[in-house]
């Protein structure tokens, strides 16, 4: 099954890291809701890092977005919490497109 991948990690109770994988399946490549609605959302959460000074260290390679908070744990942290929230609702949604995970480091 396809589907696109969310990991998050966190350390002392915080998170301060993500990555996603994958596709979600649901439709062709370019006319899947499911990753556009992914892709704006993870934009959209790494502009507002920057805003607030988390100071994100962003990776983007062919199908990998990784993003580190280096700076503003609470800040970040709760605006991760808020990605993992919408990730979620897209979820509820699109059943089976996206496996959330969270790990404390």
């Amino acid at each position: 099954m396809i589907m696109i991948r969310a990991e998050f990690y966190k350390s002392e109770g915080l998170l301060n890291r993500f990555n996603i994988t994958g596709h979600a399946g649901y439709a062709d490549h370019g006319s899947d809701v499911v990753c556009a609605a992914v892709s704006s959302a993870v934009q959209l959460i790494v502009n507002i890092l920057e805003e607030f000074d988390c100071e994100p260290s962003v990776t983007v390679e062919d199908d990998l977005i990784d993003c580190r908070i280096t700076a503003s744990a609470q800040t970040g942290s709760a605006l991760l919490e808020q990605l993992v929230l919408h990730l979620r609702s897209v979820c509820e949604e699109f059943p089976k497109t996206i496996k959330i995970t969270i790990s404390e480091v």
